[in-house]
């Protein structure tokens, strides 16, 4: 079994927002210079045992919390964002059984593709929000970017919502796995994943 550290040393996509977003028309930039708006006719082509990890993927972001939906995962994994860093399939399905929990309705509005080689997977999603308590809907944009290993599974998942890479130091880190190790005593995924 791999340490934490391990998968993350080995598995972490460190992608170039700039290089892999930036438009040509530096006013649908941002100030750092990328757009995480996804253009799905820009969308590079895949074969179809990416697309499907795409859809898995897309799924979960849409509340599926489905068990076929998981297996896209290996079991040693690490979903990274934000808010949470999750280290095993289990943890990560977490996360993935929160969103129902949270939200009245999340639900993929476009993906672009914007890198394929044998062991990464990069997009952009535009995934749009309503939360239970509020019902206003927003729409987020970010660059989700999956290693694979020799399996076609994800190995690590980061979701990136700017043009920032995560610091995994300090209290932002704490407060990251705790959500990680944490979430599943009230999402309660099924123990078997």
């Amino acid at each position: 079994m791999s340490s934490p550290e391990t998968l993350q040393n080995v598995y972490e996509p460190r992608p170039n927002p700039q290089s892999l977003t930036s438009s040509s028309s530096p006013s649908k930039n941002s100030s750092s210079g990328v757009d995480f708006e996804p253009h799905p006719e820009d969308s590079i082509q895949i074969p179809l045992d990416r697309e499907r990890i795409v859809k898995c993927i897309t799924n979960l972001y849409s509340g599926s919390a489905s068990k076929e939906d998981m297996q896209v995962y290996a079991a040693e994994a690490v979903y990274d964002d934000p808010w949470s860093y999750c280290d095993t399939r289990y943890k990560i399905a977490g996360q993935w059984y929160g969103i129902p929990q949270v939200m009245a309705t999340s639900r993929t509005l476009a993906t672009e593709i914007v890198s394929n080689t044998p062991t990464e997977l990069i997009f952009k999603l535009r995934q749009e929000y309503t939360p239970r308590v509020l019902h206003l809907s927003k729409p987020v944009n970010s660059l989700v970017s999956l290693t694979l290993d020799g399996e076609g599974k994800v190995k690590y998942h980061k979701d990136m919502w700017n043009d920032k890479d995560f610091s995994h130091e300090g209290l932002g880190k704490v407060m990251k796995t705790l959500n990680g190790d944490h979430l599943t005593k009230i999402t309660r995924p099924p123990a078997e994943l």
